[in-house]
């Protein structure tokens, strides 16, 4: 079976594996108080050119997201996402667990618009209601589209005028900012939003995930939440050797376009077939539309997963690329379509 499904299905990049196999009987500081963190930290700060920013490690996305929203929201406050927000539709409710409910809105190719935040604001006008606070958003989305740096900047615009805060979900930002058409440098981020992570788990890494503070209100006591929470990994070194190895020189982004590479190759390659997409996704997801018999006879040799059924009896496909797919893994998916 060929294995398009998920993009941390595999195990790591082999520098990784090489980096832990080094270190591994050293000694060191527990939950992330370790050398590894500090230097690794030092190097996104520096690619990211802003000794203030605040770098917590995680272990994944869920984690991240949770513990960040509450940590910077009020018992009465919300977060604002699009229907198909990772937080709102795949995180078993990790967020209103928390006590924070999750406002959705209908957003525009799987992205949230300054609109939606202001329908949402408009929605949830006095304290009977939620107030939103916070607007989460994800690059690449869940459907694989990615934000321009314009409509970075009014989202941000727009939560600042309605004191809220703008926090992106990072999960696929090595392929986000490595797409093609993409006008967001790395460094743009923290003037763009006033927190991020760099997603590591679908990007190479064992697991792992960095989360970027810029906003100083957001920074005070985090390690405490991070704690409370469940997500101070005791053996942290393992955390910050990994994205020191991934930052010393360009590894993040180069495994990231490698992948957006063949990832196009599928794209392309389903096109000249004459096949349709659910989504204009330049990154690392590509989500062709067959008949559900092919989806049938596909399924017998891929690993992949239905992303939307239609009523004309065709079936959306999600197929997912990653740092170990291979050209091979692609020619024979394009010579069974």
């Amino acid at each position: 079976m060929i294995f398009f499904r998920s993009d941390y299905s595999s195990g790591a990049h082999p520098r990784i594996i090489e980096a832990l196999a080094k270190t591994n009987l050293e000694h060191t500081d527990g939950y992330s108080l370790d050398p590894h963190c500090e230097n690794a930290a030092a190097l996104i700060k520096k690619r990211l050119g802003d000794d203030s920013l605040d770098i917590h490690f995680t272990v994944g996305g869920t984690i991240t997201n949770l513990t960040a929203i509450a940590a910077w929201l009020r018992p009465y406050q919300a977060a604002v996402s699009v229907a198909s927000g990772h937080i709102y539709v795949h995180e078993t409710g990790a967020v209103e667990a928390t006590g924070h409910k999750v406002i959705a809105m209908p957003g525009k190719d799987g992205k949230l618009t300054p609109d939606d935040i202001l329908a949402a604001v408009e929605m949830h006008k006095d304290e009977h209601m939620v107030q939103p606070k916070l607007a989460y958003i994800s690059n690449s989305t869940e459907t694989g589209t990615i934000y321009t740096k314009a409509e970075l900047k009014a989202l941000h615009d727009c939560c600042l005028e309605k004191g809220m805060y703008l926090y992106m979900d990072g999960a696929r930002l090595g392929s986000a900012l490595t797409a093609e058409g993409n006008d967001v440098a790395f460094a743009d981020l923290p003037q763009l939003t006033d927190a991020f992570y760099i997603g590591g788990t679908k990007n190479g890494f064992l697991f792992g995930e960095a989360l970027v503070i810029s906003n100083p209100a957001l920074k005070s006591d985090f390690r405490y939440m991070i704690k409370q929470r469940g997500g101070m990994f005791a053996k942290g070194r393992l955390l910050g050797l990994q994205f020191e190895e991934m930052f010393r020189d360009n590894l993040y982004f180069d495994i990231a376009a490698d992948t957006n590479r063949r990832a196009k190759t599928l794209r392309d390659g389903i096109a000249a077939k004459g096949y349709k997409f659910m989504s204009d996704s330049p990154s690392n997801q590509v989500f062709p539309i067959f008949k559900a018999e092919k989806v049938a006879e596909l399924e017998k040799k891929y690993f992949f997963l239905p992303q939307e059924y239609y009523d004309d009896g065709t079936i959306a496909i999600r197929l997912v690329c990653s740092w170990s797919t291979t050209d091979k893994d692609i020619e024979a998916f394009l010579a069974d379509i």
